[in-house]
Order: structure tokens, then sequence, then C-alpha cells
């Protein structure tokens, strides 16, 4: 038994796969219900009827493969012949079909260089890489002309688009949440291609050299104004520490005493030289009023 939970995510169908498979049933009952009429059906009559006299010598050229990451979409006289044959061995009528293979691995491309204008009016070159795969070959090969070189364009144009809606420091903050958007983008305009845009990633954004020497003297001048900030701070803190140290020698003079003798032993640790100590001018008008 399953709950209801269960069966709502088991009846629950994805978008793409929902759309793929839609497609091909379109494709599969226009290809099956159309008439070629009869010359097509005289054309095929002899091609079956020179393989069959040509055999086993026509085996060969009626016999095709496809592997496991590519399908065929066969035409015949001119016509879509169901859907994508493959992979493995599929058969076609020499002088009458004709098929394509399209590669259903993932494929990327890098974006070249495009100059684009922020909201903010600074002109910056940004550059990226799109991954994309087919998921309806039949779709990919009768919708447009060529999807890999339409696909290209398209993220060209998209990324000039979405960048010129952005202010620089959104553009150098959130690249992530870009690309997701953009990835969107991609996607809603090229499944009706066959196309699934899977990644979208911006590579690299060059400044002009103006902006970056602007921003590198604000970069250097917000660190000056910090390191004097924290600076002052530890002034601040020490002149306390000398305060609190002087308030607890005044309640004692001979701890001012003491001071000299461990900064006399300091300085006979590291140089040997002659020391200067200071005698106590108390000491001194102790022997004078004897």
């Amino acid at each position: 038994m399953l709950s209801p939970q269960n069966e709502r995510s088991s009846n629950k169908i994805e978008p793409a796969t929902k759309q793929e498979s839609d497609t091909n049933d379109i494709f599969q009952s226009d290809g099956d219900q159309s008439n070629s009429g009869f010359c097509g059906h005289l054309l095929t009559f002899f091609s079956f009827l020179l393989v069959i006299l040509t055999f086993p010598f026509s085996v060969w050229g009626c016999m095709k493969v496809v592997q496991e990451y590519e399908r065929a979409v066969i035409f015949r006289l001119g016509r879509l012949r169901g859907g994508a044959k493959g992979p493995g061995l599929f058969w076609i009528i020499p002088c009458v079909d004709t098929f394509r293979k399209v590669d259903m691995r993932t494929v990327s491309f890098d974006i070249p260089p495009q100059e684009v204008l922020t909201k903010d009016s600074v002109t910056i070159m940004v550059d990226g890489v799109v991954y994309y795969r087919v998921f309806n070959p039949t779709v990919s090969i009768t919708k447009v002309e060529n999807a890999n070189h339409a696909t290209q364009m398209l993220a060209q144009t998209t990324l000039r688009n979405m960048l010129g809606t952005k202010s620089l420091a959104d553009i150098l903050k959130d690249r992530e949440e870009m690309s997701e958007q953009m990835e969107a983008v991609l996607y809603a305009a090229s499944k009706n291609w066959g196309i699934r845009v899977e990644r979208v990633e911006l590579k690299d954004v060059k400044l002009p050299t103006t902006l970056q020497r602007a921003m590198a003297a604000e970069a250097e001048a917000s660190r000056d104004a910090r390191a004097k900030v924290i600076a002052a701070e530890g002034e601040v803190n020490a002149s306390r520490a000398l305060k609190e140290a002087a308030d607890v020698m005044s309640e004692s003079p001979s701890a001012l005493q003491l001071r000299y003798m461990q900064t006399l032993t300091e300085i006979a640790s590291e140089r040997n030289s002659t020391v200067i100590f200071p005698v106590p001018m108390d000491l001194i008008s102790h022997f004078m009023h004897r």
C-alpha cells in the first residue's frame, strides 16, 4: 500500500520530461499519418526490390549503428519517420531514407568576452561558459537549423541583456545568483529547440584600467584609515595602562627602585657596556643631613 504522499510523488511528472513525451507523440503521429503519395510508394517499392536483388551486399548499406550516446533521426523521402532511433542497430532503405546523428552528451562552450554597459554606466568585459545537452533529438533537427549555433548566439545576447540591468557591485557580489537567473532564461528559450541548458557560469569580469586604479586607491585609503584608527586605539590603551602602573608605584616608593633594578638586569643581559644608574635624590639628601 502506498501512502497518499507517495502516490502524489509517483504521479508527478517533470515539465521537461512531459514536454519531451508530448513532442515525440506529435512527431510520431505526424509521421504515421503522412501520406507520401503514389510516387513515394513506387520509389519505396523499387528500393525494396533493389535491396532484395543485391542481397547480401545491400545489407551493408541498410544496416546502421549508433553509439550509446547518439540517436538517429530518419527521414523517408523528406518526411520524418517516427521518433529517434538508437542506441544500437537500425535499418534504412537506400535511396529513400536519410538520417542524421545527434549527440546526446553534455556539451560546453565558452561565451566570448562581451562588452557590457552596466546599470551604473560602467563598461566591463564579461565572459562565461554554458553546459547544455539535447534532450529531444527530433525537435533539435526539425525545429531549428543549427541548434548548437543558436544556443551559443542566445547565450551571448542573454548575457549582455542581463548584465545591463545590474550595477557593477551586484555583478561582482552576486555571480552565483546571476548564473542561476541566466540558466533559467536560457532554458526557457532553448527548450523549444530540444535543448536543455544545465549550467551557466560567469568566468571573469574585466574592469577598465582607470577604474581598477580608482578602486585600488579607494581600498588603500580605506586600509590606511583603519590602520590609523587601530594605532590610535592602541595608544589610548597603552596610556591607560601606564597611568594605572604609575598609580600603583606611587603608593609604594620602593616599587620604583625595584623597577630600576629590573631594568638594569635586562640591559646587562643584552649588552655589555657602561651603565649609568640614576641614584635617587632621597638617598643623597639623607647622607647630606648627617
